[in-house]
């Protein structure tokens, strides 16, 4: 019921969980490291730990949300790998869905791989998320 007066931002973030969600759940399992990198996403972007969870729960066949712009598209593909390699288990079906996710978030096919590997590497490195972004700009 109120739903309905959830602002465009809110449905975005709400979408973006559930792709992390499924992601988490591709390899058919969901890892509790995995479930508490998705709470603290939600949380930094308002959504209460008990919505989250709520969210996760339901997010079987759900519709992608493309957000706007190059930017909200890069963090989501981020928050994706970074959750892939937070278990410290790279399962081909997560590497495959991050593919995925990529392609139907806008990215061109032609450069989706070469862009969850940058990340990757990024990440496991620690590098700060706006100089991998920076490092990627021209793949997006």
């Amino acid at each position: 019921m109120f739903g309905f007066f959830e602002n465009e931002q809110t449905r975005k973030i709400k979408g973006h969980i559930q792709n992390l969600a499924a992601l988490a759940k591709a390899d058919g399992h969901l890892d509790e490291r995995e479930m508490s990198f998705i709470v603290a996403v939600g949380k930094k972007n308002g959504i209460r730990a008990d919505e989250i969870r709520t969210i996760v729960a339901g997010s079987s066949n759900h519709r992608v949300v493309v957000p706007d712009n190059d930017s909200e598209r890069f963090d989501q593909i981020f928050d994706m790998v970074d959750m892939m390699l937070a278990d410290g288990i790279v399962d081909d079906s997560e590497m495959t869905f991050c593919t995925v996710m990529a392609e139907k978030l806008g990215f061109r096919k032609d450069v989706v791989s070469l862009l969850v590997k940058k990340i990757s590497q990024g990440v496991k490195d620690g590098m700060d998320r706006e100089d991998i972004k920076t490092e990627t700009q021209a793949l997006l």
